[in-house]
């Protein structure tokens, strides 16, 4: 018995034995097939690292250059990263020794990996995982900083889980450090790392805290740069606040890392004696706000550019952004460096106003190629991205009378509707007018500036003195009912004005009295523009703020061309050109922007209460527009349109340096006729005997011109020229030598000329020559000589006929009908002063 129990013991030891065997091979087994699958997975996870490539890892990102049309730089894209690279050679041995202790203090031993402080950061951080303790410690070497740095911080793997980041993010580091130096990865690393504020690289954090170059940091300046960059926003924040209080500021985090140096023995005891106690003085370098150098030019080109890449490659928002600030890009700009800068200092500085803050913006193109030279937002120092009030659609305003060749004048010659010499009664609107726009009910019947009328004048004296019942009664003769505000409308928009249904009224489209919203008018990039137009055939050429975009490699990204649509007729514009130096010569409303021999054409522009004073204009080389007045839209005080066409000019006489003058080519389809001004028909023999003021040639479109010969509104008298000029009519008492015979206006046709043309009205004083009563007139003294003779040869000549039509409008080249008469009733407005419109 005894001997089976033993058997049996020994049975049980034996299965007992063979049990564990089989439980720990299990185990051993499985531990095995698990570091064999995690083996796997950690290899499998490896390979589809991206393949290091030392391109991307030693590129630095470079922001977008910007260049002036002369190819010179004058601008970076500014974006929240600051970068200024610096070679190994030139990093301080200090600011390498403080950025090694701290780091990574194993970094010239390693092979990638620091297995020693990644097992020691590995049990340190399990133990805070068991305990619930946060703050995880890092391991990473230099090295996996840098991997992490260029590879692991874009988009396309932010859904990586981590663990698989960092397996990557190691092998990645030893592939590394077998194809690059040690010194290559440090400079690259010190160069892209970032340090607080806006600073990304030692270089940059130098300039930013201490306003320094590297070589002239002390040893404890180079170590709080180190120190950043555990907590760069928490550093920068820190140092801020020291600097905004006037304080020494004591960091640490600093003097921890001198300890370290100094353990590492890269210090002496005499350098980290001197270098530990607190002397932290900063010096804010604010120059590195995110402001460019040509603020008002580049800022608009970065937002065509980033459209264009938009719409060519399909680009995000994000995609286009990290190109422009990381990608080196160059652009092209069109800029002229010396105009924009002359420009800036014009506005800046011959702008006098007792307003401390009113704010000016122009620009200059070329309109035959659509490059634009000159853009200037503001006026003296602005802040980045504020109001560009020369190119953006953010920044719109109403722009007066400078609307009107462009949605009064240019459609009535390009419809053919009317003629430059075509007749406009100047005078308060027919009631029937009034009511046809009237507003709520309220009558409307504007006024000239001056509040007086001019009786019946040619559309190309209203322009030249910017009459604004001359521009209601242009509009209102493009179409029936309100057929005309709708054409003058369409032309506004071709021009590229800004308009809505709230400017489909005559104060907007007559006045450019424009409703002040986000969505309505214009500025002066758009009336460059437009203006162009006029000397160009017709043809509005689209701006042009760059030529092309290459990338760093000088691949060809983006490239523009001359882009330009038919806006009116190549005779219109002729025309229109032509009539447009009306407001630039003597009696115009902005004859101080000639300059030189230079032809000038263009148009001021002054909305109600003085709040927006506009030139538009153009040479044969360039348009340019200029527009002055308060961002919060008040009053202009002690300025007025004339200030901004002298403005204009010294702007344009920058601009024509070394130019001459020329004259622009006529297109066929125009011809030209001779026509009295007081009737726009074709001139009489009389009215060619006065010639000057009252008959000048005038320019149609082929098939437009009159044929009506001006009416007998003439007469001749016998006079003498008395000693001061005048004449007056002879007497039977008058000495024959100085009697001559000349022909004058019938003085029932006083209101058809201005003060200038007095003189050639017929006379009513007579001769005092040997008597100082009036004589009893004989027969032939009498002018016309005998009325009734004159009337009955009036009558027999069809040619010469008396003025007693008196249309509104007349010379209608589409009808040379005349009009019904309104009986020369001319309605009372029923509150003058209210429908006054300053526009000039």
């Amino acid at each position: 018995m005894s001997e089976n129990k033993k058997k049996k013991k020994k049975s049980k030891k034996k299965s007992k034995k063979k049990t564990l065997k089989i439980v720990l091979l299990s185990i051993l087994f499985i531990i095995l097939t698990c570091m064999v699958i995690l083996g796997a997975v950690i290899l499998g996870m490896a390979k589809t690292a991206p393949s290091v490539d030392v391109k991307t890892v030693t590129s630095l990102s470079e922001p977008t250059k910007f260049y002036d049309d002369k190819g010179n730089l004058i601008d970076e894209y500014l974006t929240v990263e600051r970068r200024d690279p610096v070679e190994y050679k030139d990093i301080p041995q200090n600011l390498i020794d403080a950025f090694v202790s701290i780091e990574d203090e194993r970094f010239w031993k390693h092979k990638g990996i620091d297995f020693k402080r990644l097992a020691g950061a590995t049990l340190g951080n399990v133990k805070k995982l068991l305990t619930g303790k946060k703050g995880f410690q890092g391991g990473s070497t230099i090295t996996q900083q840098l991997i992490k740095q260029r590879y692991f911080l874009t988009d396309s793997l932010t859904n990586r889980l981590n663990i698989e980041r960092k397996i990557q993010e190691m092998y990645m580091s030893l592939e590394l450090e077998k194809i690059l130096s040690k010194e290559k990865i440090l400079e690259t690393y010190m160069n892209t790392i970032p340090l607080g504020g806006t600073a990304y690289g030692v270089k940059s954090a130098a300039k930013q805290y201490f306003n320094k170059d590297l070589k002239d940091l002390t040893l404890t300046e180079c170590a709080f740069i180190a120190s950043c960059a555990q907590s760069p926003s928490v550093s920068y924040g820190a140092a801020k606040y020291a600097y905004d209080k006037k304080q020494i500021h004591e960091s640490p985090r600093t003097q921890a890392i001198l300890t370290k140096m100094f353990e590492n023995k890269y210090l002496t005891q005499e350098e980290y004696d001197k270098a530990i106690s607190p002397q932290l003085k900063y010096s804010f370098n604010h120059n590195t706000r995110n402001k460019m150098s040509y603020e008002w030019f580049s800022r608009p080109v970065i937002e065509v550019v980033m459209n264009n890449l938009k719409e060519k490659y399909n680009y995000s928002d994000n995609e286009v952004n990290a190109l422009l600030a990381n990608g080196g890009l160059k652009i092209y700009t069109t800029m002229d460096t010396k105009l924009q800068n002359k420009t800036q200092d014009v506005l800046n500085n011959n702008i006098y106003s007792s307003q401390k803050n009113l704010q000016a913006g122009t620009t200059i193109m070329n309109y035959h190629t659509g490059e634009v030279k000159v853009i200037v937002g503001g006026r003296g120092e602005q802040e980045a991205l504020s109001y560009n009030r020369a190119a953006s659609n953010r920044f719109l305003r109403p722009p007066g009378s400078a609307i009107k060749p462009l949605t009064v004048y240019s459609p009535a010659i390009d419809t053919k509707v009317l003629t430059a010499a075509s007749i406009i009664q100047d005078s308060n609107l027919p009631h029937d007018m009034q009511v046809k726009y009237s507003d709520n009910g309220r009558l409307y019947n504007p006024q000239n500036a001056d509040r007086n009328h001019y009786g019946n004048v040619t559309l190309r004296y209203g322009l030249k003195h910017s009459l604004n019942v001359v521009a209601v009664k242009t509009i209102d003769a493009l179409g029936e009912d309100k057929r005309g505000l709708d054409i003058s409308m369409e032309y506004g928009k071709k021009f590229g004005l800004q308009l809505d249904n709230t400017d489909h009224n005559m104060p907007a489209l007559a006045l450019g009295q424009l409703d002040a919203g986000e969505s309505n008018g214009t500025n002066p990039l758009t009336l460059s523009a437009a203006y162009g137009a006029f000397g160009n055939n017709g043809k509005l050429t689209a701006p042009r703020l760059y030529t092309k975009v290459v990338d760093r490699d000088d691949k060809l990204l983006l490239e523009t061309k001359t882009q330009s649509r038919q806006v009116i007729s190549p005779q219109a514009a002729y025309i229109m050109y032509d009539l447009l130096k009306g407001p630039v010569s003597a009696g115009g409303t902005g004859p101080s922007a000639q300059f030189g021999n230079m032809s000038v054409r263009g148009k001021t522009g002054t909305t109600s209460s003085n709040k927006n004073l506009w030139f538009s204009g153009l040479t044969p080389y360039y348009s340019a527009a200029i527009w002055v007045g308060n961002d919060d839209n008040t009053s202009i005080h002690g300025l007025g349109s004339s200030t901004v066409a002298k403005l204009w000019g010294n702007i344009m006489k920058e601009a024509h340096i070394g130019l001459s003058d020329k004259t622009i080519e006529k297109p066929e389809g125009i011809v030209e006729k001779p026509v009295s001004s007081l009737t726009g028909n074709l001139v009489n023999d009389f009215s060619s005997m006065l010639k000057g003021s009252l008959t000048y040639k005038e320019y149609f479109i082929d098939g437009t011109e009159p044929t009506t010969i001006e009416e007998n509104i003439y007469t001749t008298a016998r006079v003498v020229r008395k000693s001061d000029g005048r004449y007056v009519l002879a007497t039977e008492y008058s000495d024959p030598k100085l009697v001559e015979e000349k022909v004058f206006i019938k003085r029932e046709y006083t209101s058809r000329i201005d003060d200038s043309q007095k003189h050639i009205l017929l006379p009513t004083e007579y001769d005092d020559a040997k008597s100082n009563q009036i004589p009893e007139k004989k027969e032939q003294d009498k002018p016309n000589e005998n009325k009734k003779e004159q009337n009955k040869n009036n009558e027999n000549n069809p040619s010469i006929k008396d003025d007693n039509n008196k249309n509104n409008i007349n010379n209608n080249p589409n009808n040379n009908k005349p009009e019904k008469p309104n009986n020369g009733i001319e309605p009372k407005p029923s509150n003058p002063d209210t429908n006054i419109n300053n526009n000039i």
